[in-house]
């Protein structure tokens, strides 16, 4: 154990934290000696998650102190959008810091980790990682071999995306029961989704800084975990040409499948993995984009372990080459 490198979550009682936790538990290279979160306090992880063994179980989870963390190689932040910028605050350079929430996404001093968008190379020079979004890395997996090579236009863009009831986080509210989601569809925070913006500036980027506009609806569908991404893009190529694009821009992507079929958001569940496919239809200059992904694998957990790899100096795909859970 003592070669390992050490890690720690904040938040490891929420979702996307029990997620980092089960992928660092069965990491080869790292040890996971640190958990804290608010309402667990107290509790062994044992206690919170049963399935659990050995020393792990008995680990106390604590409440989050920045001067009494232990000597840790990484930390992960897993917390609700708002609160990660409090806890990053005033923690030491040399620790190396990845933030599964959305306060540090496009901030100066931190990378924005969407590792097959970054580079591989960025992400592992990096001390400061703020994960990207659930949606945006759906659908930006989907957009970014034909935002980023010019095949279709980076305005105008339309993404319809569902998700499951796990996006919303343990703490998602009373809404969010079995009797109020299942046999429903809902549209929800149209216009004003927290991840507009991210698309937005991720795409101009992609564009090499040309304006980028889009129109986001996200769905709520009655399921655990996944994300569809359907994208709506102005270009005129075939489906071929698209097809072909996307090949080439992941040829060395660990995590990326490129289907000729559009993907089910069943196919990544419980892995990392992203699948992305399109249509296209030249007379009418309309490229659809699909992006599949498991919300809390490429989506949250996922994307998390991969970028501690790289920055960790581990090989990209080290406790990440899962098969996916089917049914």
């Amino acid at each position: 154990m003592s070669s390992r490198k050490r890690v720690g979550v904040v938040g490891v009682s929420g979702y996307g934290g029990g997620e980092i936790l089960r992928l660092c538990a069965a990491h080869p290279c790292v040890q996971l000696v640190y958990a804290a979160g608010e309402t667990s306090a107290g509790q062994r992880l044992g206690e919170r998650y049963p399935g659990l063994g050995g020393a792990l179980a008995d680990l106390t989870i604590q409440a989050f102190d920045r001067h009494r963390l232990p000597d840790l190689d990484l930390l992960f932040l897993s917390l609700p959008t708002g609160q990660s910028r409090t806890v990053s605050a005033g923690l030491p350079q040399e620790l190396k810091v990845i933030d599964v929430g959305g306060d540090h996404r496009f901030v100066d001093g931190w990378t924005y980790g969407l590792t097959e968008v970054t580079g591989p190379a960025t992400i592992a020079e990096s001390s400061r990682v703020a994960d990207p979004g659930c949606f945006p890395a759906a659908a930006l997996l989907a957009l970014a071999p034909l935002v980023g090579r010019g095949l279709v236009q980076p305005t105008g863009i339309i993404i319809d995306a569902k998700t499951g009831i796990s996006g919303a986080g343990r703490g998602g509210g009373s809404t969010f029961g079995y009797a109020d989601v299942n046999e429903d569809v809902s549209a929800y925070n149209l216009f004003k989704h927290a991840h507009a913006p991210e698309m937005r500036h991720a795409l101009s980027r992609m564009a090499g800084g040309a304006p980028a506009s889009l129109v986001f609806a996200p769905h709520l569908v009655p399921m655990t975990r996944g994300i569809l991404a359907t994208c709506y893009a102005h270009g005129r190529l075939t489906t071929d040409q698209a097809l072909r694009a996307a090949r080439e821009f992941y040829a060395e992507a660990a995590f990326v499948r490129v289907s000729d079929n559009p993907p089910h958001s069943k196919w990544p569940q419980g892995t990392n993995l992203a699948f992305v496919s399109y249509a296209a239809d030249p007379e009418t200059e309309t490229v659809i984009a699909l992006g599949a992904i498991d919300n809390l694998g490429k989506g949250a957990a996922g994307q998390a372990v991969q970028n501690m790899n790289l920055m960790l100096g581990f090989a990209e795909q080290l406790g990440l080459e899962m098969v996916p859970m089917m049914p």
